[in-house]
């Protein structure tokens, strides 16, 4: 990797700049940032736009190679970015999804405030945490068979709520209803069933986290009105994936597509960007297994949520009515997608690779739940532990720039490594506490990997997406307790 990229960054407006398509031949398209003017100068020094350029040579790429505001160096695409594809000319990329396939986010409303909780803050965390399994390979408290893990492939979160793991209103509230359509278990190898059988219903580790949160600031009343939400009201978020299961997905596609760029042609700046048509054997296996993965997902995400519903309303001595607990939205950060989008003025039918990028349709897209639907999609951007998160709504102006797409999170700052120097000799947990937040974590090597400093600082990232117009602020939530791997 390059240490600084030294070519044109050209300055569209305040919150967009272009990679000419004309810097490099291999281009088919203009690469476009979504970014401040102080965030393009760090931009340039960690070299991504190098990765955005990459992605525009894929064949088959429409309108521009995009990356958001939380913009960082990733595996063949950035983590950020964007790329929708032609369904006859274009390639699916792995790169473009990523190893944490539907590495996603889920925010529950409650009914409650946070004087309501705060009493028992520490019982519920500490009984969170005892009852959703966290942790580097650590297995689950469901014994799944093979059968039912087939059947969780295929289904999704429809698994998860006909097994009694939550209520038919969590699917309306969960992007793709949960479950995409495609998944072929017969496509995915039997070391990735051996790792994702016991890891269903678990949070894993590194960034993925469980966070009870209050909401602090609400910007759109109204907006706020129809999702739910209100100020000192209790949220929590759930952050995790597809855990072992999608990254052997990821990883066994990935061996065969670096073996068979020579058999269809493909000439790509970066071994990491490894592709095959979407027509393709290769390139339909691909995206059957990776529905496989993010259908486990937010089955994963799906089920953890019924475990923390009977943690609140135990440890609170409350019943579920007095609880709440609705989900106002789940959303995948990690996915390519077929979804219909307007492209010179006609529809048409498209390869969405969305990779740390969060999907954020517009008011009146008919993908939209019904009681949503004049508003907007909601869409969730969390911090990390020390700080804010926030619910934003999808525009029109993300439909007509982006394919609907805006960021996913922060972005990181410093590599893993850094931070783990950078924390040295320092007690994470205790700092975050002294802030009034409350920490359970599997080990002080995560703590250190996810400090806050680690990460660009989330309210400049949403400052960007929304003063381009592509999502808007909606309410910000700041965290009391959070529960890491």
């Amino acid at each position: 990797m390059s240490e600084v990229y030294t070519g044109p960054i050209e300055k569209i407006n305040n919150y967009r700049w272009r990679l000419p398509r004309s810097y490099d031949k291999g281009m088919r398209v203009d690469g476009i940032i979504y970014a401040s003017e102080k965030m393009i100068d760090t931009i340039r020094k960690d070299a991504t736009p190098l990765q955005v350029i990459g992605v525009a040579h894929l064949p088959g790429i429409i309108k521009a190679s995009l990356a958001m505001p939380d913009i960082h160096w990733g595996y063949g695409f950035p983590i950020g970015g964007v790329a929708a594809v032609s369904i006859d000319e274009g390639v699916v990329s792995p790169g473009g999804v990523g190893y944490d396939i539907n590495c996603g986010v889920r925010t529950l409303r409650t009914d409650l405030i946070v004087d309501e909780v705060r009493p028992k803050l520490s019982a519920i965390i500490d009984s969170l945490f005892s009852s959703i399994p966290c942790g580097l390979g650590k297995g689950g408290r469901l014994k799944v068979s093979n059968a039912d893990l087939k059947q969780v492939m295929l289904k999704g979160s429809k698994w998860a709520v006909e097994h009694n793991y939550g209520t038919q209103d969590d699917i309306i509230h969960t992007e793709a209803d949960g479950c995409i359509e495609g998944a072929d278990p017969d496509v995915v190898s039997d070391r990735a069933k051996e790792r994702g059988r016991p890891q269903l219903g678990t949070l894993g580790s590194g960034n993925h986290f469980l966070e009870i949160q209050v909401v602090t600031d609400i910007y759109d009343e109204k907006v706020a009105n129809v999702f739910g939400l209100f100020k000192n009201q209790i949220l929590i978020m759930i952050h995790t994936g597809s855990r072992g299961f999608g990254h052997q997905i990821c990883d066994d596609n990935l061996r065969v597509m670096e073996r068979i760029q020579d058999k269809y042609g493909l000439r790509l700046p970066d071994k990491q960007l490894a592709s095959a048509p979407i027509k393709s054997p290769e390139g339909s296996a691909y995206i059957s297994g990776m529905a496989c993965a993010a259908n486990f997902a937010w089955c994963n995400r799906q089920i953890i949520t019924h475990w923390l519903r009977d943690v609140f309303i135990k440890i609170l001595s409350i019943s579920p009515n007095k609880f709440g607990g609705e989900v106002v939205y789940d959303i995948a950060h990690n996915i390519a997608k077929f979804e219909e989008h307007i492209v010179d003025s006609k529809k048409v039918k498209v390869l969405i690779h969305r990779k740390g990028a969060t999907r954020a349709f517009g008011p009146g897209h008919p993908d939209v739940s019904d009681d949503y639907r004049d508003a907007g999609q909601p869409v969730i951007v969390p911090g990390d532990m020390g700080t804010a998160s926030y619910i934003l709504v999808g525009t029109q102006k993300a439909m007509d720039e982006t394919f609907g797409s805006t960021c996913h999170g922060a972005g990181r700052l410093l590599s893993r490594h850094a931070a783990i120097r950078k924390a040295q000799g320092r007690a994470i947990d205790r700092e975050l506490e002294k802030k009034g937040i409350l920490v359970r974590a599997f080990g002080r090597g995560t703590l250190a990997e996810e400090m806050p400093e680690a990460y660009k600082d989330v309210d400049e990232v949403v400052e960007v997406v929304n003063g381009a117009g592509i999502s808007k602020k909606v309410a910000k939530m700041h965290p009391i307790a959070v529960m890491k791997g």
